[in-house]
């Protein structure tokens, strides 16, 4: 038999290196899959990260919350398989080749070709992928990273395009023009589900204009005032304002037509506002109702009321164009009218909304609907386009403001806003009114941080809105940690739900597997590499292309090898023309697939599906996924798109539990950055700690759907706190159990026949397996840690280990000292097997060295099952009676912590009194065990607390000020006459009858306190439970035992720091003052036995080799030696 293994020290670090080591020698992550073969699969999906950036301390976070539940459903007996995946479509590629080759956009095609283009994306997205696999190895992740799922992958856009075809055959797919989130830094569309990602709404301050625009002769306002009159709208993008083409106004809002200047060129003008908002849009004006005194005064500008009338009546009124550069290219004669709009509120503004339909999906609907034009003109090829191109310019007929950047964001060459020019223009044209800075949430790009643009696009869209109602409804299936996000957020987002625009106008991408005759009349939708290599054998037959360009591709060959020589990219089915059935030629539509599409498809495109592995997802076998989880980012992401993929192409959920969690801020609770400095190095950070505790610290600070306030000194605090008293738990076992030849290997002693101690730790054990089983399957893994880290510092060292010593310590070899033993062995076996999903490596550690001896359990832990609980063997009612007896000793230890009285300094007594509903029934062992905790002679149990309190009842003067007003003087005498006997009837009735002058008065609850104060000799603390009384009286006998428990104490500490054994016998030289000295000597017996001394001597001089010590102020001089 070999002995349990001792350490001199904890080192996680090194344990974290050591048994990354035995783990790849043992390949131990395949075995623990392959332990479970045949049994019932737990379905896990991995969100694809992009590797093309480097992975940061939330990415920690987010892997450990995977990794701990995948651990815990293989203990639970579960086959788990866990594929990695890559992101590796898309703009952060794009946007890295392109600032890696120094390009943009607009070079590729011309000054580099598509393909090397992509071939340079497909090198750079698997730039950073062995820091990815380094971090996922050194955090102890297990998945498998060797054959993961990569979306560039011919097999897996097969599988998309098999999808994208699924939803185009159910009427799902169309292609619509209209205004579109547009981000012109990426020359890209964004989808809304992009738009809503954290941090995409962003606080900036705009330039913002009060803008008139001119009214036609109207009879209207002939009638009324003379002169022109002015519509006054407002609007925060200035740039806008050259694509006006209507104004709208609210039917049923009132407006008024006022008198005012223009404080820029001090011209009388007339203007017409909503009149709820003249307040609002007149700030710093004042009102006159004398016609005769308006008159301009530029610091004191007033304004007069002639008219008001409700916007109906302005309906139909044309206005003159504000900006003349262009008109628009047909129904011009439609534009520049007021139409009524249902969006006008009199929330802020003037109650006239600016409208430019070709830059707003709001104002374009309601153009449409009154066939007004948009502001779009032709270009040299005769073709009709926006005022303002895809790099965010305006284009050449805006006169000097021809190629400008309509956001300064877009160019670094730009010194002044295009916003603040045009206001200036506007201003000397006496067509601004008011022009200011204005703060307000603008959407921005969530790749390249820059403003995005609502735009005309002509794009390809799933119609989600019409499978939204499936969606809300599967939804409900779905268990969502935490609850609320599942039925807000995520809900929210579903029920408000628009078209999914699914067009991305860029290069590295899935390409959007459609392609139309140049009149687009046929369109032919693609869904497998199979159906494209037969569309390509008609097009060669056609004489649309000399050969097939996948002509060495083998249909029904599923291997590697086979779609290794094909590639689906831009640069490859771009030179595809097919064949229509008329004999027309088609070419692909140009444009990618969102990225996000990519990812939500992962589920089948990680298994070829229904190419390959048909079985797994019609038979359900590895799907829907029974867990997921990532960043509370994900919600309008990859929870979306797994969710709207899974609905509409087969009505069921993506993922059955998901958890979606928070951030990791710093320790100020601002998020992390390299800019601020605040940002942690994941890898310097497990170098220095190791794994377990980063992960534990992450997992029982907060939620994990919470956000986290990062601090390093919390890791420290795990560190030393828990796995510290772990270690120093197990040393404590291996110390006496190699003294003693304790194996593991004796019958295990009856439950019946075991101590008090031993039933109560082991009745909480079990509670505890079987606590941690529901929290672990409600995704709690907080509770779980919360819950061993308490059980593990408190009930198991604190109390079982400290309390049990001395049966640890007996030289006896019996059966109770067996029974601690095996006690505490079980308890620290169970203890590793379910902390081991959080602290893989120390648990693993942990449990190789519990089991050295015990060819019965597993190589390792991560091979192990779950604990077994034994029910039989919960005591609920010792576990409540132990409760009581904790309770009482933090009372009364409290008590002598603030009294400054040791725990070994003996006292006479302690009396309790419990509380309403508590109770004391306690038998021997339990009694005793309170003594030697309270290190007391006697425990006392009363009803009666006036031995050690004295109680008064005082008058509550707010009380009875208010009610009894002048006679409060009486009643406070009359109150202080009162005798412990009216404060036990009162304690009883809550009331007391006083005799005033005026006759009797009756006081109750409220109008009286009561205040306690100890009798001299007693401490007294109440807790809502108990009441605590300790008797600090200390005698000569009493002062001499606690000088004798000084001394044993100091005593050890020597032994520990000379590195004696706990089994040497030593001898003690002393010399001390007489004091000292007699206390020793009347308790030498008790001393020798404590310390395993066989002589204590005492001498007049300095013994040779001494430590100096301190026993109550007085100073002591020890040297101990080994008995020869």
């Amino acid at each position: 038999m070999k002995k349990f293994k001792e350490y001199d020290s904890l080192d996680l670090a090194k344990i974290n290196s050591d048994v990354l080591g035995l783990w790849k020698n043992e390949n131990l992550f395949k075995k623990s899959i392959e332990s479970r073969e045949g049994s019932k699969p737990f379905v896990f999906f991995e969100g694809p990260p992009s590797a093309n950036g480097l992975p940061g301390i939330h990415h920690v976070m987010g892997r450990a919350i995977k990794d701990l539940f995948c651990r815990y459903k293989t203990l639970k007996g579960f086959m788990v398989k866990r594929k990695a995946g890559w992101d590796a479509h898309g703009l952060p590629v794009e946007l890295s080749v392109e600032k890696e080759l120094g390009i943009t956009k607009e070079d590729i095609n011309k000054t580099i070709s598509i393909t090397d283009y992509n071939e340079h994306c497909k090198k750079t997205v698997m730039k950073y992928t062995s820091v990815w696999n380094d971090l996922t190895e050194k955090m102890g992740y297990w998945v498998d990273t060797k054959k993961p799922y990569i979306t560039y992958d011919s097999k897996y856009i097969e599988s998309v395009w098999f999808l994208f075809k699924k939803l185009y055959n159910k009427s799902l797919v169309y292609k619509g023009y209209a205004i579109q989130p547009y981000s012109p830094s990426a020359g890209t569309g964004l989808s809304s589900h992009e738009l809503n990602l954290p941090g995409c709404y962003k606080n900036v301050k705009d330039t913002s204009v009060y803008v008139l625009f001119k009214s036609q002769k109207s009879t209207l306002f002939n009638k009324l005032v003379s002169g022109d009159v002015f519509f006054l709208a407002w609007t925060t993008t200035p740039w806008t304002l050259a694509a006006n083409t209507a104004l709208a106004v609210g039917k049923n809002i009132k407006y008024s037509l006022l008198k005012t200047h223009n404080l820029y060129t001090g011209k009388k003008i007339n203007v017409i506002c909503a009149s709820e908002l003249i307040p609002f849009a007149f700030r710093g004006f004042s009102q006159t109702f004398d016609e005769k005194k308006f008159v301009f005064n530029k610091k004191k500008p007033l304004y007069f009321e002639v008219e008001s009338f409700l916007g109906e009546e302005l309906v139909g009124l044309k206005y003159e164009q504000l900006l003349k550069y262009c008109q628009p290219y047909k129904n011009k004669e439609n534009a520049f009218v007021v139409v009524g709009g249902d969006f006008v509120t009199t929330e802020g503004g003037t109650g006239i909304v600016h409208m430019a339909p070709t830059f707003g999906a709001d104002d374009k609907v309601v153009a449409d609907k009154n066939n007004i034009p948009g502001m779009l003109v032709l270009n040299s090829d005769n073709e009709p386009v926006p005022i303002v191109n895809k790099k965010g310019q305006y284009i050449d007929c805006m006169g000097e403001f021809s190629g400008r950047y309509v956001k300064s964001a877009y160019s670094d060459s730009e010194k002044t806003s295009l916003d603040i020019d045009i206001a200036v223009t506007l201003k000397k044209a006496g067509l601004a009114f008011r022009v200011e800075k204005y703060e307000h949430s603008y959407p921005h790009c969530w790749r390249t941080d820059k403003p995005v643009l609502y735009y005309p696009l002509n794009s390809w869209f799933i119609k989600t809105s019409r499978e939204k109602n499936k969606m809300i409804k599967n939804n409900e299936a779905v268990f969502w940690q935490p609850k609320s996000t599942g039925d807000g957020r995520f809900k929210n987002w579903l029920e408000g739900l628009n078209d999914w625009n699914l067009s991305r106008s860029r290069f590295w991408g899935t390409p959007i597997p459609i392609w139309r005759t140049e009149n687009g009349k046929e369109t032919l939708c693609v869904g497998s590499v199979e159906e494209l290599f037969n569309e390509c054998v008609k097009s060669v037959k056609c004489g649309f292309m000399k050969k097939n360009p996948f002509g060495a591709f083998s249909i029904g060959d599923m291997s590697e090898k086979n779609y290794s020589c094909i590639d689906l990219h831009k640069h490859i089915v771009d030179d595809i023309i097919l064949c229509s059935s008329r004999g027309e030629k088609m070419f692909r539509e140009p444009d990618l697939m969102d990225v996000w599409f990519d990812s939500g498809a992962m589920p089948y495109a990680q298994l070829h599906y229904p190419f390959e592995n048909k079985n797994l997802i019609d038979e359900n076998s590895y799907f829907p996924a029974d867990f997921i989880a990532e960043g509370v980012d994900q919600t309008r992401g990859w929870f979306f798109t797994l969710h709207a993929i899974s609905t509409m192409c087969f009505n069921s959920v993506a993922f059955k539990s998901v958890i979606s969690n928070g951030l990791v801020l710093d320790s100020e609770g601002q998020k992390m950055s390299k800019r601020l400095g605040n940002a942690i190095d994941p890898f310097r950070l497990l170098e220095r700690f190791g794994s377990d505790p980063v992960r534990w610290y992450m997992i029982t600070n907060a939620n994990p759907w919470e956000n986290i306030k990062f601090n390093i000194d919390g890791v420290e605090e795990v560190k030393r706190k828990f796995f510290g008293t772990l270690f120093n738990t197990y040393s404590f076992f291996t110390l006496y159990a190699n003294i003693d030849g304790f194996f593991n290997s004796e019958k295990s002693v009856p439950i019946n026949k075991r101590s008090l101690l031993d039933r109560w730790i082991l009745s909480e054990l079990n509670l505890l397996i079987i606590n941690c089983d529901t929290d672990y399957d409600s995704l709690d893994a907080t509770s779980v840690g919360r819950r061993v880290q308490d059980f593990v510092i408190n009930n198991l060292s604190n109390w079982y280990v400290r309390l049990c010593r001395r049966r640890f310590w007996k030289n006896v070899y019996g059966p109770e000292k067996i029974a601690a033993f095996q006690t505490l062995y079980e308890c620290l076996l169970v203890v590793c097997k379910i902390a081991s999903p959080i602290a893989p490596f120390y648990c693993d550690v942990l449990y190789r060295d519990l089991t050295t001896n015990n060819q019965k359990n597993y190589q390792s832990v991560h091979l192990d099952f779950w604990p077994k609980p034994d029910k039989l063997v919960i005591d609920k009612d010792l576990i409540k009676k132990m409760e009581v007896v904790q309770k009482i000793t933090s009372l009364a230890l409290s008590l002598r912590k603030k009294l400054k009285i040791r725990v070994r300094q003996p006292l006479a007594s302690v009396s309790i009194i419990a509380g309403a509903g508590a109770s004391l029934v306690l038998n021997n062992e339990l009694l005793n065990l309170l003594k030697l905790e309270l290190n007391v002679k006697s425990v006392n149990f009363v009803t009666q607390s006036s031995s050690f309190v004295e109680k008064k009842l005082f008058p509550n003067f707010r009380i009875i000020g208010k009610k009894h007003g002048a006679l409060m003087k009486e009643i406070a005498a009359a109150v202080s006459g009162l005798d412990k006997n009216h404060v036990i009837q009162f304690e009883k009735t809550k009331k007391v009858k006083l005799s005033l002058s005026s006759g009797n008065i009756i006081l109750s609850n409220d109008e009286l306190i009561i205040k306690t104060t100890s009798v001299p000799g007693w401490s007294v603390v109440t807790s809502d439970d108990f009441t605590v009384a300790l008797d600090t009286n200390i005698n000569k006998e009493l002062f001499k035992e606690g000088v004798a428990r000084e001394f044993i104490n100091r005593v050890q500490n020597i032994r520990k720091s000379l590195g004696f054994s706990v089994t040497d016998i030593i001898k003690i030289t002393a010399l001390c003052e007489s004091e000292i000295c007699d206390s020793i000597k009347e308790n030498l017996n008790y001393i020798k036995k404590e310390v395993l001394s066989s002589d204590v001597v005492f001498v007049e001089k300095k013994p040779n080799k001494h430590e100096e010590v301190e026993i109550n102020g007085t100073k002591v001089y020890i040297a101990l030696n080994l008995k020869s």
